[in-house]
């Protein structure tokens, strides 16, 4: 099946976007937002983890020696 390829600047998206019908705007603007906090909550849960990436990482298993 051909493919087609199209380059969308965020102004023709919002155009396309605001064409939908409302339920369908309402939908889109909820998974939308649902994966905008997603991202918040990665960004801040790595923060979380950057004390450990300083630790020495005791976890690493060092090969035997012969």
């Amino acid at each position: 099946m051909p493919q087609i390829t199209l380059e969308l600047d965020a102004n023709r998206i919002k155009e396309l976007v605001f064409q939908l019908p409302p339920g369908d705007l309402v939908a889109l603007a909820d998974d939308v937002n649902e994966r905008a906090e997603t991202i918040q909550m990665m960004r801040l849960a790595e923060t979380g983890f950057r004390e450990w990436d300083d630790e020495e990482d005791i976890y690493v298993a060092e090969a035997p020696s012969r």
